[in-house]
């Protein structure tokens, strides 16, 4: 039987390590490459044609969900499965729009990982049981409880959203981006007035809310 050919995107080398062990003692599954960031999964996906992609919401300089939107439109044979401890619906529903396969919460137990990677690379979609019946509710027809903010952005908004957050200047939002430093500032100013906030710090605390960055990566952009 050809093995399950899995990627690991997560920017903690601890939590990689961590799924990479549980994973290895799999007969049927291979990690064939890891990445600390957005910008690096693609680049993996490109070199090592996983089958799956198993990836956490918030990376550097490209979130999970973006990477999820990028290889649904460019790799749509590769399978990928949301890692997050996320479970509000408005989180799933975005993962699932954005082309994810799975969305597994980071409580979950060894057994189920094992089971959604396994399901996710025979076509299927999985969730984590708790996820199912926010679901069924969205899909059955009843109005969405919670909705993702960042329902309100275009995905090259929510691009800028999280650089600016993460403390990168106008300038290099701009070079990570390829585009001009104008285009960045007219993207930030739509962005703010579609969540109607005016100020930096106030988009930090946005991005950190919704997933798209954690205090620690603050913390150390701010450091360095």
């Amino acid at each position: 039987m050809e093995s399950i050919r899995v990627l690991l995107a997560d920017d903690h080398e601890l939590v990689r390590a961590g799924i990479r062990s549980l994973l290895e003692k799999l007969p049927d599954v291979e990690v064939v490459a890891e990445a600390g960031d957005g910008q690096q999964a693609i680049r993996m996906v490109e070199k090592y044609e996983p089958r799956i992609v198993l990836t956490d919401i918030a990376m550097p300089g490209l979130n999970g969900l973006e990477v999820t939107r990028h290889l649904a439109k460019a790799f749509p044979q590769v399978r990928v499965v949301i890692l997050s401890m996320h479970s509000d619906q408005g989180y799933v529903s975005h993962a699932l729009r954005a082309g994810a396969a799975g969305y597994l919460l980071k409580g979950a137990a060894t057994e189920e990982l094992t089971f959604a990677i396994r399901a996710v690379a025979q076509g299927e979609t999985y969730l984590s049981p708790p996820l199912l019946p926010l679901v069924i509710g969205r899909y059955g027809g009843r109005q969405d409880s919670v909705d993702c903010p960042l329902k309100k952005l275009t995905p090259r908004q929510v691009q800028v959203l999280q650089l600016i957050a993460e403390g990168k200047s106008t300038k290099q939002v701009a070079l990570d981006l390829d585009i001009s430093a104008k285009t960045v500032e007219c993207h930030r100013t739509q962005l703010m007035e579609r969540l109607d906030i005016h100020d930096i710090a106030s988009l930090v605390r946005f991005a950190i809310k919704v997933g798209l960055l954690e205090i620690e990566d603050r913390t150390t952009s701010t450091s360095n």
